[in-house]
């Protein structure tokens, strides 16, 4: 992170700094940012959702994410653990911009989480950008990562929730742009979920349901364009079974041995080679899903 350019600052009112920033609510007097600031003419999303997120919530948001990076849209999320690194990650991943909005300073010492130091290096050194209100040396407190909330969603077309209790800090961020008259996105979970509660809840008061990157274009008046699809063929019959098996769920490489009765050594030595390919992905630990 050191050597990705100087912290620099731009005061409301000057040019550069964000049209959709000037007239919010309370709106910053001034912005700290590393990297390219963003512009009028791009399309801007939020993505946010549970610091501790389940496989089902990892899966949707590398799912959406995705969709949302090849149809031109730039991620802004709040580089918490959880949801946001993911959504940020996706993005890095795909040599694509994304804005992190901190709720500490943008310095080194300050960016909260320390464990996500490199990434933030990735996010700058991919055209992206870092943004705070505060200046180097804030810590975190109890008002900065609600109040840092605002710019979240007021730099965003829309707002997309991917899990959330019913107490998450995300639906603030769905509250407040909702306020600002801008559409909310929310990502269904089962009943028993406590990480899908705050989701659930949101729909049930209006917020679009969400299974999937094409819910969120339709209701834009968007569509994903093509892209070149990962070809799922192949002549290798051991690859095929493990396509099939985790087609419809993401499962554990003792489960995916059982389910394609494939010897162990077998399973073990192909499922790095279709990792490398892109075709399918880790849920955590040894589980794998298809990287549709």
């Amino acid at each position: 992170m050191d050597n990705i350019g100087q912290i620099s600052f731009i005061k409301n009112g000057e040019d550069g700094f964000p049209e959709r920033l000037r007239n919010i609510p309370s709106a910053p007097k001034i912005l700290y940012f590393r990297g390219q600031l963003p512009v009028e003419d791009e399309k801007f999303i939020a993505v946010v959702g549970s610091r501790i997120c389940s496989d089902y919530g990892k899966r949707a948001a590398n799912d959406i994410c995705q969709k949302l990076v090849d149809a031109g849209f730039i991620i802004v999320s709040g580089l918490a653990p959880g949801i946001d690194t993911l959504a940020h990650t996706v993005a890095v991943e795909n040599h694509c911009r994304t804005v992190a909005v901190l709720g500490t300073g943008i310095d080194k010492t300050s960016l909260y989480p320390q464990s996500n130091l490199d990434l933030s290096g990735e996010i700058v050194k991919n055209g992206g950008c870092l943004l705070s209100e505060y200046p180097e040396g804030t810590r975190g407190a109890k008002f900065t990562f609600p109040q840092r909330n605002r710019i979240i969603a007021g730099l965003s077309l829309a707002t997309i929730i991917i899990e959330a209790k019913q107490r998450s800090g995300s639906l603030i961020t769905a509250t407040l742009a909702k306020k600002y008259g801008k559409p909310v996105f929310a990502v269904p979970g089962s009943i028993y979920s406590l990480n899908s509660g705050g989701c659930n809840e949101l729909i049930r008061q209006g917020a679009i349901l969400t299974r999937n990157a094409e819910d969120v274009l339709t209701a834009l008046g968007l569509s994903i364009p093509e892209k070149a699809a990962k070809s799922l063929n192949t002549a290798n019959p051991e690859e095929k079974l493990i396509l099939e098996a985790i087609s419809g769920e993401a499962l554990e490489i003792d489960k995916i041995i059982a389910k394609t009765k494939l010897a162990p050594q077998t399973v073990l030595s192909v499922i790095p080679v279709l990792e490398i390919k892109g075709i399918i992905k880790t849920a955590g630990g040894t589980k794998y899903y298809l990287n549709k």
